[in-house]
């Protein structure tokens, strides 16, 4: 039986070095891995079947030449997801890989929905343009609450006492209230907090305050550098999914979202992956009773400034 094929591996052809391993392919029924995605010197990635892998040591060597692999069809990574997108259970331990190295074929149904449903969602459109004269001012009524004020309540997460080892983070859950326009709803959030030591701090503030504004560019908080208490948003500031406090292969203990593979370390400064941002630092104060408490800041995702939503 073979070695299990890992990302990052170099792999090697019958005649000379094809590239490394970006990801594995697995079929989500036999819970086995049907492929390994190949990033060639082009930086084109091939989908190699596992049939052409003859032997799996340090390295991947394959049955084929560098030739017969750049003849494999390229990687479209929109007819694959994650494992944590279709939450195929245990399928990670079962192949003992690490969160995100594992990509699964979307079925073939569920690809071809954008196409059929085109001309539906064409019509739609236009009719929905057609009535917007008429549904504006009611609209308009009706979303007047969510552009008020953004909510700047603090929030407790944790007792002072409770952190007794500095840059060892732990995740806090707690309940927002949201309001939609004249809706509420309730949910449960999380953010990371943690007692930092001076390194940290300094890598984090890079020596100066960090100023929170408002909607009018008002400052309404200040984390002042010398604070030893750091709170991250609990949301990676890629596409938003949650991630982990966890051991890597490469950076020992680091921040890790498992769904796009991105690595932050304990200052929230991007290691690896796509992320275009560090960890959002939010605001965070100790009260006289010893609680530390933080404001829900949330920013949108994928962007290299920082944009507040809520």
């Amino acid at each position: 039986m073979l070695m299990q094929p890992k990302i990052k591996m170099k792999v090697v052809g019958s005649d000379r070095d094809v590239g490394e391993v970006a990801n594995v392919i697995a079929d989500p029924v036999a819970k086995t891995i049907s492929h390994i995605v190949v990033r060639t010197g082009d930086r084109g990635q091939r989908v190699v079947p596992l049939d052409q892998i003859a032997e799996v040591s340090e390295d991947v060597h394959l049955r084929c030449s560098a030739v017969t692999v750049s003849g494999y069809p390229l990687l479209c990574r929109g007819d694959y997801t994650t494992v944590h997108q279709q939450e195929v259970a245990g399928l990670e331990a079962r192949l003992d890989v690490e969160p995100g190295e594992i990509l699964i074929p979307v079925p073939e149904g569920d690809r071809d929905i954008p196409r059929r449903g085109f001309f539906t969602k064409f019509t739609v459109a236009i009719n929905a343009v057609l009535a917007l004269p008429l549904a504006y001012p009611i609209l308009k009524f009706l979303i007047h609450p969510m552009y008020g004020a953004y909510d700047n309540t603090w929030v407790k997460l944790a007792r002072a006492d409770q952190f007794s080892d500095v840059d060892a983070p732990r995740s806090y859950r707690f309940k927002k209230t949201l309001k939609e326009g004249y809706l509420e709803r309730t949910f449960d959030k999380s953010h990371w907090a943690m007692k930092a030591s001076p390194e940290t701090l300094e890598a984090v503030y890079q020596g100066k305050d960090l100023e929170f504004r408002d909607k009018n560019g008002d400052v309404y908080w200040v984390n002042r550098r010398n604070v030893p208490y750091i709170v991250y948003s609990g949301k990676c500031p890629h596409l938003g999914c949650g991630y982990k406090w966890r051991s890597t292969k490469k950076y020992n203990m680091a921040f890790l979202c498992p769904c796009h593979l991105t690595i932050y370390n304990i200052a929230g400064s991007v290691l690896t992956g796509p992320a275009p941002r560090t960890l959002d630092v939010l605001p965070v104060r100790v009260t006289p009773g010893g609680d530390i408490e933080t404001i829900d800041v949330e920013y949108k995702a994928g962007l290299v400034g920082r944009v507040r939503v809520i």
